[in-house]
């Protein structure tokens, strides 16, 4: 193809956050869309291959309206406008931006960063119970406790339920001492810090003490309806299935329920079947229930996590892959000896 070039206009007031510091986010698009950018003032020249100057300014485009939202441009927010683009994906970072959930109390803006973020965010606005399930930092508990809080302030819900159940991470935790809440407060502790990050801590005192804030390990359902609350159970992957089902049958009138998980990290015993896995595959067909895949391209954590996570994806499917063609090997020469 072609070379060419193209020059677009970008205010002196947003360069700096849409160049990143020492023009870092304009060296990433140089480097990833293989184009230049040589900037004259206000004025940005790209040169290039011309489907790739054009990305590219379809990229500084998104940046600059980002900028001028009030936003400051962050790595994840040039990487995944730079998969976007590059992918001709027909959604785009600023339609994402404009879907505000609440504000934290410093008055930061709560929104989903990734399309796979704001697919979740309008399941939980339309459906009755939704199940979240990918890795670790897309925000699937985040975003969760910030929708539980919007329906809270805006009394469409008269309480929030959080629970997860009291499963240790792979290690033994031995007896700890203190009264009950002091023994279940570390399985409970990363709700508590969302909590404290969107409410703060006195607010949430008072509502918890009033009853209408509720934090508790999932063995504390049971023989329980919860009417109009909204409810948030975290960690589901560690479920057994007699717990899972459980908590879908306690839900009552006026609810709203958040199923968080991710599939790949479970603390169950050793052929202990999750009872998550359950729920999905007996519950995927009913209407009222919605289902969403995030993957690492919604981590919106350090971009590392999303090398992180990518890497453990890769080896995990060439593991499986291995398995197979293992499976198949073995059945051929079973058929072949028969």
């Amino acid at each position: 193809m072609g070379l060419m070039e193209a020059v677009m206009n970008i205010p002196a007031e947003h360069e700096s956050n849409v160049f990143g510091q020492f023009d870092a986010y304009a060296k990433k698009i140089e480097r990833t869309l293989h184009v230049t950018l040589i900037a004259r003032g206000e004025n940005m020249k790209i040169m290039g291959e011309a489907a790739n100057v054009e990305k590219a300014k379809k990229v500084l485009e998104q940046l600059v309206e980002l900028s001028r939202r009030g936003n400051t441009i962050q790595e994840q927010n040039v990487d995944y406008t730079l998969a976007l683009v590059m992918e001709d994906s027909e959604g785009s970072v600023l339609e994402i931006d404009s879907d505000i959930i609440c504000n934290t109390l410093q008055g930061k803006p709560i929104k989903p960063k990734t399309l796979g973020q704001k697919k979740y965010v309008d399941a939980m606005r339309k459906k009755m119970i939704v199940f979240g399930l990918g890795p670790a930092g897309t925000g699937k508990t985040y975003l969760a406790m910030a929708m539980a809080i919007t329906a809270f302030r805006n009394n469409e819900v008269g309480r929030i339920i959080l629970t997860r159940p009291a499963i240790e991470a792979g290690e033994k935790l031995g007896f700890l001492p203190g009264d009950l809440q002091s023994k279940i407060d570390p399985y409970l502790r990363p709700l508590y810090d969302a909590l404290y990050q969107i409410m703060g801590a006195e607010s949430f005192l008072k509502n918890s003490e009033k009853g209408l804030i509720e934090v508790a390990p999932l063995a504390y359902m049971r023989g329980r309806t919860l009417d109009n609350a909204f409810i948030i159970l975290d960690e589901a992957q560690n479920t057994t299935p007699a717990q899972m089902k459980m908590f879908l049958t306690r839900i009552g009138f006026g609810s709203k329920v958040a199923v968080t998980g991710d599939i790949t990290q479970k603390d169950l015993a050793p052929g202990q079947v999750s009872g998550l896995d359950i729920a999905i595959s007996v519950l995927k067909n009913i209407d009222d229930i919605g289902i969403c895949h995030l993957t690492s391209k919604d981590v919106v954590r350090h971009p590392l996590v999303q090398k992180i996570v990518k890497a453990y994806e890769d080896y995990e499917n060439r593991e499986k892959t291995k398995s197979h063609d293992r499976n198949d090997r073995y059945k051929k020469r079973r058929n072949r000896q028969i």
